[in-house]
């Protein structure tokens, strides 16, 4: 049985509609085996909604992190990322944490993981759309921080990070539902502060303290082992990244012998390759956090050199078109190495 692009299916694991899509090097049908693999295409969830209907705009949450030097904080707080403006206060997480995975899909934000900086196996949600504290999910297999979080509209991953050792496992869970963990695969070579982007078919995991340039990908419906993607421009670690359905944009960080990198750079998601550069944000900085809409990419917190406190500082880009950051406000609370999510990211 041969497949052609434009073919569509009703999915019954997932109750989705699928259209099958052919890549750029698709010469015209694929057997049944070959489903799934970027030279024979693949099948793509057809969206027939979006965050303005579900919700009411593209909304952005941030947990936890760094308030003080050392202090591991409770805070929640969000944005519209489709305006510009000052965060406002969500609520509280049961215990304050830092350095986790933040996963959603158009209704839940899941903060998984963090540190104390002892590592925690703790997952909590809280409702996207609503403001309050967080409520209790369940437990990862092994507690670690560090990891990079990476979703479809189903499902979310946290891959890799330290516990304390640094680790290659990948934990997922299907985001709707409560309970712990369960294995997904592993990561090619152990690392920690990489960098999570998605579409809604892929989970991209860019650099880390072990990994350097390594960029590799999971096929997000499926389990197994993650696969090398490219690389980036130059050794990357705790920065963040955003991205839409197509595209995925790394910025800040440590990168090579620069602790607090200004540079951004940008993958297409779909395909397989090095990263391109994209442009610069306005002040080098590290441990900050992305979240994502369709069209826009919000980088917030971190530090900045010389001092380890946190600041308060929030820059957009816009995700198709390559240049520098803009200003977008300012956080109600200062943090870095935070979790966060948004209800509109590439994975959805």
């Amino acid at each position: 049985m041969s497949i052609k692009p434009g073919a569509f299916r009703f999915n019954t694991d997932s109750m989705k509609l699928e259209i099958f899509r052919g890549s750029a090097n698709y010469e015209g049908t694929a057997s049944m085996a070959g489903i799934g693999t970027l030279a024979a295409g693949q099948w793509e969830e057809i969206q027939a909604t979006s965050p303005e209907v579900q919700t009411g705009g593209a909304r952005g949450v941030y947990g936890g992190g760094v308030q003080t030097p050392t202090t591991a904080g409770t805070a929640i707080q969000y944005v519209t990322i489709q305006s510009t403006g000052n965060s406002v206060d969500f609520g509280d997480l049961s215990s304050g944490r830092f350095k986790g995975a933040g996963v959603a899909d158009r209704t839940r934000g899941v903060f998984m993981g963090g540190g104390t900086p002892s590592r925690l196996d703790t997952i909590s949600f809280v409702t996207i759309a609503s403001t309050g504290d967080d409520t209790d999910f369940g437990n990862l297999i092994t507690g670690r921080s560090e990891g990079a979080g990476v979703c479809n509209a189903t499902r979310g991953m946290i891959c890799g990070g330290s516990s304390p050792s640094v680790v290659a496992i990948i934990d997922y869970i299907t985001i709707q539902s409560t309970g712990n963990a369960l294995d997904f695969g592993d990561l090619i070579s152990a690392t920690e502060q990489s960098v999570g982007v998605m579409s809604p078919t892929r989970g991209v995991m860019t650099g880390g303290s072990a990994s350097g340039q390594l960029i590799q990908f999971i096929t997000t419906a499926t389990l197994g082992n993650a696969a090398d993607f490219g690389d980036l421009n130059a050794n990357r670690r705790n920065g963040s990244g955003v991205c839409n359905a197509t595209r995925g944009v790394f910025m800040g960080g440590w990168d090579g012998s620069n602790p607090f990198a200004t540079d951004t750079e940008f993958v297409t998601i779909a395909t397989l390759g090095n990263a391109t550069t994209f442009g610069d944000i306005t002040t080098g900085t590290r441990g900050c956090e992305g979240i994502s809409s369709p069209t826009r990419g919000v980088m917030s917190g971190g530090q900045i050199a010389p001092s380890t406190n946190a600041i308060d500082t929030m820059e957009y880009l816009t995700i198709q078109t390559e240049g520098n950051m803009m200003d977008f406000g300012d956080l109600n609370t200062s943090f870095r190495d935070c979790s966060g999510c948004s209800n509109a990211h590439g994975g959805l």
